[in-house]
């Protein structure tokens, strides 16, 4: 059993730095624009770069479900470690390109590859953690995407170093080479070994029999859409997404224009201050969450909504603020309220889907936040263009207003641990 939960931190250990490279790797394409422009003269376009970004995020969100239901049925050890082997080559790969035909391809094989590893991890995560520290296990993990996504933001600063061939080759073959280590120290959660079946209290013992059995597949989906928390859930997961993504790919672009920066200069700080946030978000909102749910069975729920809550003013003066007070404190306040949301999905969804489904659900739920990421992504790209990057950030705030609304009035659990009879 002390081995068992030893061994669950390795777990979380193992994929913190898979989740760096998952986002390091996508991240750097955003900050590396003006180096890549230079051969690429098609990069000079922010609308084309959008139509860049975006690829990757209708690919992803395609793939998300599918990499959700394979992750139910089959070994998340390979599908993870498959994942990265492959997503880091294409990081290598697009290292020699000179079209911006032969980018846009690469980045939606990216999508394809990168797109397999969020379910699988975050469910085997998940059973290898009780209730009371699943929300801290996740969160942990999520800083390992946050510190992907601040290394990202030297892509432009190593570019202008060496080049930015350079840079996704070296990113690339260290993504290889982990992959390999991966297929000696991970493996998949075994429902019928008998030292990994946590106490019966923790709903432990219900939660691992659930994996014996494949879940068919139609069943699946079947039970997933008739369950009406699911769709709420759906809901408050791809209205947040919409600010989140365009965080992730344009905070830098609008650091540059609001500060009247060079992006050399704004892809660290911006992507810095945001990781730096979230980190303290996912690790404060996973440990508020795992004592809160002990006490209140809608502790997770108002955990997340107090994250959601903080990003509302924070949006407002990311898109109207125009000092370095005003833009880096709502970037820290933002990072911290994303980061206590983030620490917090894949746990609320424990307490409305059963394990055997949870892969799926979380590919679902992926997707769908993903469609919401690209449309955003797609339509700043024209807003930068346009000029009106900033005010279109700000209308972002009303929207998630709504969410956080439909989140606290609707999201109802009972368990802490969704056990399917």
């Amino acid at each position: 059993m002390k081995n068992s939960k030893r061994y669950a931190w390795v777990v979380v250990g193992l994929l913190w730095v898979v989740a760096l490279l998952n986002y390091m790797d996508r991240q750097m394409l955003s900050t590396m624009k003006p180096a890549m422009q230079m051969d690429i003269a098609e990069l000079q376009s922010a609308t084309n770069f959008g139509y860049l970004m975006a690829i990757f995020l209708w690919i992803y969100g395609f793939m998300s479900p599918v990499s959700g239901i394979i992750a139910d049925r089959f070994n998340r050890k390979w599908l993870i470690v498959g994942s990265l082997f492959v997503w880091s080559l294409v990081t290598y790969l697009m290292g020699y390109a000179t079209t911006f035909n032969q980018i846009y391809w690469l980045r939606a094989l990216m999508g394809v590859s990168e797109a397999l590893y969020i379910p699988a991890g975050l469910s085997l995560i998940a059973d290898f953690h009780s209730s009371k520290t699943r929300s801290l296990a996740i969160g942990i993990h999520m800083t390992g995407l946050y510190m992907g996504q601040a290394l990202g933001g030297f892509g432009a600063t190593i570019a202008d170093r060496f080049s930015w061939q350079a840079t996704f080759h070296s990113f690339g073959i260290i993504g290889v080479v982990y992959s390999l280590i991966l297929v000696f120290f991970l493996r998949e959660k075994k429902a019928t070994d008998q030292e990994d079946v946590p106490n019966a209290s923790d709903d432990g013992i219900k939660l691992n029999l659930q994996k014996v059995m494949k879940p068919s597949l139609f069943k699946g989906f079947a039970i997933l859409f008739t369950n009406i928390s699911f769709w709420i859930i759906l809901f408050y997961f791809a209205i947040p997404s919409l600010p989140g993504w365009a965080a992730k790919n344009w905070l830098p672009t609008l650091f540059a224009q609001n500060l009247d920066i060079p992006m050399a200069t704004a892809g660290p700080l911006s992507t810095i201050t945001i990781a730096a946030s979230s980190f303290i978000g996912v690790i404060f909102g996973g440990i508020l969450s795992d004592k809160w749910v002990q006490k209140n069975i809608r502790g997770r729920i108002y955990t997340s909504a107090i994250g959601l809550g903080l990003t509302i003013p924070s949006l407002l003066f990311l898109g109207f603020g125009h000092s370095l007070f005003h833009v880096v404190g709502a970037a820290l306040c933002f990072g911290l309220g994303f980061g206590m949301f983030d620490a917090n999905n894949m746990p609320i969804l424990c307490q409305f889907v059963s394990a055997k489904y949870r892969a799926t659900a979380y590919g679902l739920m992926n997707m769908t936040g993903v469609f919401f990421g690209a449309f955003i992504t797609d339509l700043l790209g024209k807003s930068s263009d346009a000029g009106s990057l900033g005010k279109d950030f700000a209308m972002l705030a009303v929207i998630v207003l709504l969410a956080l609304i439909v989140q606290l009035y609707f999201l109802r659990p009972k368990v802490n641990d969704f056990a399917e009879n």
